[in-house]
């Protein structure tokens, strides 16, 4: 199994927490970080926006991106959130073995 790092950012705590447990409750990841804010300047739309976003770090596998992406674009409110994978290339192994044994299919 490729575990992943995936980043994602919502507006809100709420939002956070609500994702996060999710994720977490689906087996859709091992793990959830909900960061400290922080302040996102872009362009959407032609438009120069800033707001302030909490940004989320979703532990998983490759094999569960989709359970992610589905959860993810079911509970945020953008209508094209952030959603950005990369692999895990190194780790603890003991901590790698616990994150995929977490994300595996329950039924």
């Amino acid at each position: 199994m490729e575990p992943l790092l995936i980043l994602t950012t919502v507006p809100d705590q709420d939002t956070a927490e609500k994702l996060a447990h999710a994720l977490i409750e689906g087996h859709a990841a091992a793990c959830v970080n909900v960061l400290a804010a922080c302040r996102s300047i872009y362009r959407w739309q032609g438009a120069v926006e800033a707001v302030d976003e909490i940004p989320l770090l979703i532990k998983t596998t490759a094999a569960n991106y989709a359970r992610v992406e589905v959860i993810v674009r079911a509970l945020h409110p953008y209508d094209v959130p952030e959603l950005i994978a990369t692999p895990i290339t190194h780790g603890l192994p003991a901590y790698l073995d616990w994150l995929v044994k977490e994300t595996e299919k329950h039924d």
